[in-house]
Protein backbone atom coordinates (compact mmCIF):
# COMPACT_ATOMS: atom_id res chain seq x y z
CA UNK A 1 0.00 0.00 0.00
CA UNK A 2 1.67 3.32 -1.05
CA UNK A 3 0.72 6.17 1.63
CA UNK A 4 0.18 10.19 1.07
CA UNK A 5 4.09 10.60 1.60
CA UNK A 6 4.17 7.82 -1.17
CA UNK A 7 6.16 5.31 1.30
CA UNK A 8 5.33 1.78 0.75
CA UNK A 9 3.70 0.18 3.28
CA UNK A 10 3.77 -3.70 4.21
CA UNK A 11 2.38 -5.49 6.55
CA UNK A 12 5.06 -6.44 9.65
CA UNK A 13 5.09 -8.85 12.80
CA UNK A 14 5.60 -7.54 15.91
CA UNK A 15 6.17 -8.88 19.85
CA UNK A 16 4.41 -6.87 22.32
CA UNK A 17 6.38 -6.07 25.46
CA UNK A 18 4.23 -7.09 27.71
CA UNK A 19 2.68 -9.96 26.98
CA UNK A 20 5.32 -11.14 24.38
CA UNK A 21 2.79 -12.26 21.95
CA UNK A 22 3.38 -11.60 18.37
CA UNK A 23 0.89 -8.84 16.59
CA UNK A 24 0.73 -7.31 12.95
CA UNK A 25 0.99 -4.00 12.41
CA UNK A 26 -1.35 -3.25 9.45
CA UNK A 27 -0.25 -1.26 6.47
CA UNK A 28 -3.30 0.77 7.36
CA UNK A 29 -1.91 1.44 10.90
CA UNK A 30 1.62 2.31 9.57
CA UNK A 31 0.27 4.73 7.19
CA UNK A 32 -2.10 6.52 10.32
CA UNK A 33 1.12 6.63 11.94
CA UNK A 34 3.15 8.31 9.19
CA UNK A 35 0.09 10.52 9.16
CA UNK A 36 0.07 11.25 13.25
CA UNK A 37 3.45 12.14 12.56
CA UNK A 38 4.68 9.03 15.33
CA UNK A 39 8.14 8.05 14.54
CA UNK A 40 8.23 4.63 16.13
CA UNK A 41 6.36 1.34 15.94
CA UNK A 42 3.73 0.14 18.80
CA UNK A 43 5.17 -1.77 21.06
CA UNK A 44 2.59 -2.89 22.41
CA UNK A 45 -0.54 -5.44 20.92
CA UNK A 46 -4.15 -3.89 20.97
CA UNK A 47 -5.23 -5.82 24.14
CA UNK A 48 -2.37 -4.58 26.12
CA UNK A 49 -2.41 -1.22 25.09
CA UNK A 50 -6.15 -1.16 25.95
CA UNK A 51 -5.65 -2.70 29.57
CA UNK A 52 -2.93 -0.07 29.84
CA UNK A 53 -4.72 2.79 28.81
CA UNK A 54 -7.61 1.68 31.68
CA UNK A 55 -4.85 1.49 34.03
CA UNK A 56 -3.62 5.18 32.97
CA UNK A 57 -7.54 6.27 33.59
CA UNK A 58 -7.96 4.94 36.69
CA UNK A 59 -4.84 6.41 37.93
CA UNK A 60 -6.67 10.20 36.92
CA UNK A 61 -9.30 8.95 38.72
CA UNK A 62 -8.21 9.53 42.38
CA UNK A 63 -10.75 10.21 45.56
CA UNK A 64 -9.91 13.62 47.03
CA UNK A 65 -10.84 13.53 51.12
CA UNK A 66 -11.36 16.93 52.82
CA UNK A 67 -9.34 17.53 55.92
CA UNK A 68 -8.16 20.35 58.37
CA UNK A 69 -4.64 20.73 58.26
CA UNK A 70 -3.56 19.55 61.29
CA UNK A 71 -0.73 22.41 61.54
CA UNK A 72 -2.21 25.59 60.33
CA UNK A 73 -6.18 24.91 60.37
CA UNK A 74 -6.37 25.36 56.73
CA UNK A 75 -9.12 23.26 54.81
CA UNK A 76 -7.62 21.15 51.93
CA UNK A 77 -8.50 18.50 49.66
CA UNK A 78 -5.95 15.70 49.90
CA UNK A 79 -5.36 11.88 47.65
CA UNK A 80 -4.99 10.07 50.89
CA UNK A 81 -7.98 8.80 53.04
CA UNK A 82 -6.75 10.48 56.74
CA UNK A 83 -6.90 8.57 59.82
CA UNK A 84 -7.03 9.31 63.11
CA UNK A 85 -3.95 7.68 64.35
CA UNK A 86 -1.69 10.39 61.87
CA UNK A 87 -2.39 13.92 61.65
CA UNK A 88 -3.07 14.99 57.73
CA UNK A 89 -1.66 18.43 56.32
CA UNK A 90 -2.02 21.01 53.49
CA UNK A 91 1.01 20.43 51.19
CA UNK A 92 2.65 23.52 52.61
CA UNK A 93 2.78 22.26 56.27
CA UNK A 94 3.26 18.77 54.78
CA UNK A 95 6.65 20.09 53.17
CA UNK A 96 7.23 22.11 56.01
CA UNK A 97 6.79 18.64 58.68
CA UNK A 98 8.69 16.63 56.24
CA UNK A 99 11.69 19.07 55.38
CA UNK A 100 10.67 18.18 51.54
CA UNK A 101 10.73 21.18 48.87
Amino acid sequence: MRGKDNKMYTEKVLKCRDCGAEFLFTEGEQEFYARQGFMTEPTRCRPCRSKRKRREQNKRDITLYEIVCAKCGEVVMIPVRPTPERPAYCGDCYRAVTGRK
